[in-house]
């Protein structure tokens, strides 16, 4: 990617959408797990474990080339996105529930600065890769700088000024939907030599991986005895992931744009999918009778 873009527009990108994340919530947050411990439990053993196995099995069903493969599996580590919890008001899911795996997704966000780029070169060393990427403990450091300041800058602001941060919250989540699609066409734009060569290498991985991961989000939680809403609420916590995050620990953390590319083509899926299966869901919620 161009100079200007790595140095600036890459971080400012990432920070804007945590501080957005952090606009959205309070100590509150972080307290109410332990009232819905098993919806919570659920969509977070899907998120952290049943979902990067799953997306491995792809990968190698689908026979990926070895940095594509990397950009994958950094992708399924990666934490859900913020707008998981719009596409959830949308489509009738539980909100206080995408707020409580968003404020637990803020803290896995900065645990995942040490484990996106420890689970990636665990399929590094398996592609055997050697030196192809680079982990440098400075970058780790920055990006948890720019993750961790902006979320805890967000939650002041909103402890301060709760009025502010409530009109700001729907222009931030516009704002982090336009910021990821120009991220997107960025990445598209400097790999374009290979863009569709890529696009048709990756690009049903990353349709089938988004559909799986939407769909899992609700089965699982439904299977164990959540309830419909909120199985709602962690299909798309679950679907919706922090593509941006992702993006930038593969370009700063390990100095590939090519591992970005997954990241990249999910993003183009995930909005579409996500609206199509929230469609289906909204439908069917409505068929069912709620609890009051």
């Amino acid at each position: 990617m161009d100079s200007a873009l790595t140095t600036v527009a890459l971080p400012l990108a990432l920070g804007i959408i945590m501080f957005g994340l952090g606009l959205s919530l309070t100590p509150a947050d972080f307290r109410r797990v332990a009232s819905a411990p098993r919806a919570v439990a659920v969509a977070l053993g899907c998120q952290l474990v049943l979902l990067p196995v799953v997306c491995f099995g792809l990968v190698k069903l689908l026979d990926l080339p070895p940095l594509l493969a990397v950009g994958m599996m950094l992708l399924a580590a990666s934490p859900g996105g913020t707008s998981a919890n719009l596409f959830s008001h949308l489509f009738r899911g539980d909100v206080a529930l995408n707020v409580t795996l968003t404020a637990i997704n803020s803290i896995v966000s900065i645990v995942s600065i040490v484990s996106l780029p420890l689970i990636t070169n665990v399929a590094i060393n398996h592609y055997d890769l050697g030196d192809t990427v680079s982990l440098q403990f400075v970058k780790v450091v920055e990006v948890f700088a720019i993750v961790l300041v902006p979320v805890l800058i967000g939650m002041l602001v909103r402890a301060k000024a709760a009025a502010f941060a409530t009109r700001m919250d729907r222009p931030v989540r516009i704002g982090s939907a336009v910021i990821l699609a120009v991220l997107v066409l960025g990445v598209l734009i400097d790999q374009r030599e290979d863009a569709a060569g890529y696009l048709a290498d990756v690009g049903l991985a990353a349709a089938i991986f988004c559909a799986i991961s939407l769909v899992t989000g609700y089965v699982v939680p439904r299977a164990a005895g959540v309830r419909e809403a909120q199985a709602v609420a962690s299909s798309m916590e679950i679907g919706v992931h922090n593509a941006t995050l992702a993006i930038y620990v593969a370009v700063e953390v390990l100095d590939s744009t090519q591992i970005s590319i997954p990241a990249a083509v999910y993003s183009i899926f995930m909005f579409v999918f996500a609206t199509l299966w929230g469609l289906l869901l909204t439908r069917r919620l409505a068929r069912t009778p709620q609890p009051a």
